[in-house]
């Protein structure tokens, strides 16, 4: 607040004031009184001096007497203007006083909540370097509980790191990656019991990774099992960031049934026994390069949202029905010992799979193929079916074989396809793409032969 406007100090008239205003009084009243009686002296008659004389004295008794009138109006006038003064000035020093005090009050109360707000922050230091201290002593703890050679104990340590993880959501993270690091550690002979505590550090992953379960949710989790051996792992309906699995090991029956994963899932190098990716959604790259099933592998009504790359993996029977995939598939290399089914899914982007191989029959029924399709080298030892497929790009059959029946009855293409040097078993009844007529190569094959103009 700012403080009013300071005002002259207050003088005291000094007392020779008024002794020098009573002596002018009287020696105006003297010099006047000398002037008359001068005049008065000039007079012839005796009678008439006297009068004059009186006349004089009186009218200078009169000027003395108007004079000190004067005077004492000027001090009434000054006693008014002081009093004026004087309160002017006790407004002045009351207005800077209470400014004053307004100020250190302020003043006060600014020093009184830095200090509460220091104390504050001081102890939420405090508090914080505690739980620190606590979580840290709680966590080593833990650690060295999974050390123990006794199953029982080691138990009590993934109860403890899932227990701590739960109360600190900032260790979380940390804490996955204790339990992945602990999987990942399968060197030398497993310890007793060993088994067991690898499906309860698999389910204490899965049991957080529910978005629907609120309480018991552990959001922005990362999983790092790669060259992990899992034994029926389980991750239906599980939400997570990003996923490598990269050389791991799925003994038994692998379900991401429902899962999501906002980023990228790796799972090249992979190997596993059944494998379940039905409605499976993903915005990022899904890498299975090198994987191997050996047994059944579905992915239906699974989403892709990023690139999918399965170069060179081994699938046993595998399903991708009604799968729908927005970017880049590429199959190259990729091998299918049984029965493969794509029906009814629908490929957004390019669609790769040279120099593959279908050993049984190959379904490609009432597929969408919106951009180019390619099949070039690809060997289908199998009844391959077109039927119905829709092809909205490029499509390219370069020296593809058909050792079964092949057949694009109500097949649709915009463009015309790439058969050159297409092969196909000479005693099965084939249905080609309009436009494509076949001739006699030697007993056992026929070769595709495109008519129309180049």
């Amino acid at each position: 607040m700012t403080a009013p406007k300071r005002t002259d100090d207050l003088r005291v008239m000094p007392w020779w004031y008024v002794l020098v205003g009573v002596l002018l009084a009287i020696a105006l009243g003297w010099l006047v009184l000398d002037w008359l009686l001068a005049e008065a002296n000039r007079a012839t008659s005796i009678d008439t001096r006297a009068t004059l004389r009186v006349d004089a004295i009186r009218t200078a008794l009169t000027v003395v007497a108007g004079t000190g009138g004067g005077l004492a109006l000027l001090l009434a006038a000054r006693r008014q203007w002081l009093s004026e003064r004087a309160q002017r000035h006790q407004e002045f020093t009351a207005g800077r006083d209470h400014s004053h005090r307004e100020l250190v009050q302020a003043h006060t109360e600014r020093v009184a909540a830095t200090t509460h707000k220091n104390q504050e922050e001081q102890a939420r230091l405090a508090e914080y370097d505690a739980t620190e201290r606590r979580v840290t002593d709680l966590f080593t703890k833990a650690v060295d509980l999974l050390g123990s050679d006794k199953a029982a104990v080691r138990l009590g340590g993934l109860y403890a790191l899932e227990r701590l993880a739960q109360d600190n959501p900032r260790h979380r993270q940390t804490v996955v990656a204790v339990v992945c690091a602990y999987l990942r550690m399968t060197d030398g002979t497993p310890p007793a019991g060993d088994d067991e505590i690898r499906r309860s550090a698999q389910r204490l992953l899965t049991r957080h990774l529910h978005a629907d379960q609120a309480d018991a949710w552990w959001p922005e989790v990362r999983l790092d099992l790669a060259h992990t051996r899992l034994t029926n792992f389980d991750a239906s309906g599980c939400t997570l960031i990003a996923a490598d699995f990269t050389g791991a090991q799925f003994a038994g029956d692998a379900r991401f049934v429902g899962a999501h994963v906002e980023g990228g899932v790796t799972l090249s190098g992979a190997t596993f026994d059944n494998a379940t990716f039905d409605e499976l959604t993903t915005a990022g790259a899904f890498v299975l390069d090198g994987a191997r099933f050996s047994g059944a592998a579905t992915f239906a009504r699974s989403r892709f949202g990023g690139e999918v790359s399965a170069r060179r993996v081994v699938f046993q029977g595998a399903s991708f029905a009604e799968a729908a995939f927005e970017k880049t598939v590429t199959l190259d290399h990729s091998t299918f010992a049984d029965t493969t089914s794509f029906r009814r899914a629908t490929f957004h982007s390019g669609f790769s799979i040279e120099r593959g191989s279908f050993a049984a029959y190959a379904g490609f029924r009432t597929v969408t193929f919106e951009d180019m399709a390619f099949f070039r080298w690809t060997a289908f030892h199998g009844d391959a079916y077109f039927e119905n497929a829709t092809f909205g790009g490029a499509v390219n059959l370069g020296r593809a074989e058909f050792h079964g029946r092949a057949s694009f009855a109500g097949a649709t293409m915009r463009r015309r396809p790439n058969i050159d040097h297409v092969r196909a078993a000479a005693d099965q009844a084939h249905v080609w793409p309009a436009g494509t007529t076949t001739e006699k190569e030697d007993d056992h094959w026929i070769v595709l032969i495109d008519h129309h103009p180049a």
